[in-house]
């Protein structure tokens, strides 16, 4: 794998360890600031939606802008938000500077999915994807856990300052690493548009919107069924999203080495396993063994998901898949939003704490429904290529299929 990966994966890490470690110190925060907790939440939803409206957005920019350049620039909007939200001397500054970083997310990973699978062979694609989201994966299990110690040890604005340290890091790596690859020749805003109008395309981002939102249907309410369920002690959810973490880095590498060899297979067995482990998820959550190894599988088989749904939408939208990939990391982000939203519905209904594993149950076993109808519907219809082919045939011969 060239060095440049490292370089992608990095800036993965830096803009991993943002995202998630603010959960652990939304307590300091809002008390520094003198806000509600609920109202402190607003740090972790508002960069949520930004990455989901930033990511189009961005990317519709960089489609004039050489894809490496456009890279350098979205770390410099991620340093100059997190060195934002380190100085801020009122929440409102603070909610800015989440916003601005969040901006760089989704089009750093969709532009930056494009650039790895640039880099390395046709057959190591998949690979190349999940090598730089193995920055974000391994955030969770180093970056988080660190960022959430720093700032209750020596406060929050120094996570933050660190985190923007690692900005400069990625942003250096990728100036010096990443070759300068030519902007694509001819590929407007209305081509990258168009990729929407394949079905498969939707189809892949339904499932990640499904697929993911099982996860954090789970995971957002994770420290409340751990702790009132599973009787955890309250320091034991540091090192319980650690295990999470570990699970997302191994799914994360099975699903790129499997993604290039068998990428809907892949997809099935992921999924319904997923949905599995939710549903037993209720039940195992009232044993302290149990429930560890659950969550280990929960990041496992989650993160199983997501190099072959990203390659996915890379080879259905191959004609234009920069703003494909940075959407699909916004169907990410909108699957988080709704299934904590729902899982916070169910809880509030009186269902208990353990009723949002129902609600990811549901949602993976949807996005299993979806991959099973996009490989139906795939069989069905010839290949896109073949279609091409049979158009650029002189009209005097008949097109063979």
């Amino acid at each position: 794998m060239p060095l440049a990966l490292l370089a992608l994966a990095i800036g993965a890490f830096g803009i991993g360890t943002t995202e998630f470690v603010i959960m652990g110190l939304l307590p300091e925060v809002a008390g520094d600031f003198g806000v509600s907790i609920p109202t402190a939440g607003f740090l972790v939803t508002g960069y949520a939606l930004g990455v989901m409206f930033g990511a189009p957005l961005m990317t519709a920019l960089g489609t004039r802008i050489p894809r490496k350049r456009m890279l350098m620039l979205l770390l410099g909007f991620f340093i100059v938000g997190n060195l934002l939200s380190a100085v801020a001397p009122v929440f409102a500054v603070m909610l800015i500077g989440r916003v601005v970083a969040s901006l760089a997310h989704g089009a750093f990973f969709g532009i930056g999915s494009v650039v790895a699978a640039e880099l390395v062979a046709p057959e190591k694609k998949a690979g190349a994807i999940a090598m730089m989201f193995t920055g974000l994966t391994v955030a969770n299990v180093v970056g988080v856990p660190l960022g959430t110690f720093i700032g209750q040890s020596v406060g929050w604005r120094v996570t933050f300052t660190v985190v923007a340290a690692l900005g400069v890091i990625g942003l250096a790596g990728i100036a010096k690493l990443v070759p300068d690859l030519p902007k694509p020749e001819g590929v407007r805003l209305r081509h990258e548009l168009a990729a929407f109008k394949n079905v498969q395309v939707v189809l892949a981002m339904a499932m990640t919107v499904l697929g993911f939102g099982g996860v954090f249907a789970a995971i957002t309410y994770i420290a409340p069924m751990m702790t009132h369920v599973a009787g955890f002690a309250d320091g034991s959810v540091t090192w319980l999203m650690v295990l999470f973490g570990l699970g997302m880095v191994a799914g994360n590498l099975v699903g790129g080495k499997f993604a290039d060899r068998a990428l809907m297979p892949l997809l099935y067995v992921s999924l319904g396993a997923l949905a599995l482990v939710l549903a037993l998820f209720t039940v195992t959550a009232h044993n302290q063994v149990l429930s560890a190894i659950s969550i280990v599988l929960i990041g496992a088989f989650g993160f199983a998901t997501v190099p072959p749904l990203q390659k996915r939408v890379l080879d259905q939208a191959s004609g234009a898949p920069t703003l494909a990939s940075a959407v699909n990391i916004g169907a990410f982000n909108l699957g988080n939003a709704l299934s904590a939203w729902l899982g916070g519905m169910v809880i509030a209904a009186g269902l208990g704490y353990t009723s949002p594993n129902w609600v990811g149950a549901v949602l993976a076993a949807g996005a299993l429904v979806l991959a099973v109808l996009s490989a139906a519907l795939e069989r069905r219809s010839p290949a896109p290529s073949l279609i091409v082919a049979a158009a650029e045939q002189p009209r005097t011969e008949p097109a063979h299929h």
